[in-house]
């Protein structure tokens, strides 16, 4: 497996910073988040979903850019983290346009949003990935619904139920067991086994929940360092391991324990020994 980091997690950061401090921590890949900062929040400080410095512009110039950083730092680019959905069909064919143009394999497309009406949302997925799908068809563009709270998506059995009505060549998941952790969690290794040829790639974060001191009962989530919480990583990687995936992990890290630069090498050292201990694990 190689390890990439999902540039969401480096808002501090410019992809002209990120790029260079990716391959000198080691990493192997990255993945562009691609999205349009409103303008009333250009000056805000930078943050995860706000002004997000590490972010690409949806443009074919941008897209030129992220090519030549990508190439410039000897990376590999992995996926293009959007956040599209059912609203605007023209909007996700321009990104794949983009994708071709930065040269990545896939991009992020999100189906309906769960609203109390699953049926509905549904439906309206169906429909929104047939027309996605002829489009990864005709741009050689695969695109990725991500495990995720709040969508009509967020355990490994929703998203299957998905995406199985549509070619795995041209329709993949992002395995998500941090974003399992809010809502959706599934035994990882069922999860794995369920989504087959579909699984496409992997993020790696953790979350745990915690009482607030003001309302004792109604817990509350929070983002936690990939060495502290509710995921079992090691579990994951055995999982991964279990069914021959040798694919890409893509590390997020919301917790701001560390500064983007300090959780850059802590993170990927701690998965690359994780990997080590799997690996040996699995040959004895």
């Amino acid at each position: 497996m190689k390890i990439s980091t999902f540039t969401v997690m480096l808002p501090d950061l410019s992809p002209e910073e990120a790029a260079p401090a990716l391959a000198q921590a080691g990493y192997d890949g990255v993945e562009w988040r691609v999205a349009t900062t409103p303008n009333h929040r250009r000056h805000e400080a930078p943050s995860f979903w706000g002004n997000n410095l590490c972010t690409f512009a949806p443009t074919l110039e941008d897209a030129t850019r992220a090519a030549a950083i990508t190439k410039q730092s000897g990376l590999e680019l992995v996926n293009l983290g959007t956040y599209l959905g059912p609203d605007n069909l023209d909007a996700v064919e321009a990104a794949m346009q983009f994708a071709q143009g930065a040269g990545s394999p896939s991009l992020r497309v999100n189906p309906a949003s769960y609203q109390g009406d699953y049926h509905g949302a549904f439906e309206t997925s169906l429909k929104f990935f047939s027309q996605v799908e002829t489009l990864a068809k005709r741009y050689e563009v695969r695109a990725l619904v991500e495990i995720h709270q709040g969508l009509i998506i967020p355990s490994a059995s929703l998203t299957h139920r998905l995406v199985s009505h549509f070619d795995p060549a041209q329709i993949g998941v992002i395995y998500d067991p941090g974003n399992m952790v809010l809502e959706g969690f599934e035994t990882y290794l069922m999860g794995l086994q369920l989504l087959g040829p579909y699984l496409a790639l992997v993020h790696l974060k953790n979350a745990v929940f915690i009482r607030p001191e003001t309302e004792p009962y109604l817990w509350q989530p929070r983002w936690m360092p990939l060495d502290d919480g509710v995921v079992n990583i090691k579990q994951v990687l055995q999982n991964l391991l279990q069914i021959g995936y040798d694919g890409w992990l893509s590390i997020e890290d919301f917790s701001q324990v560390r500064g983007s630069l300090e959780a850059l090498s802590y993170n990927l050292n701690f998965v690359k020994q994780l990997l080590s201990e799997v690996s040996s694990e699995q040959k004895t």
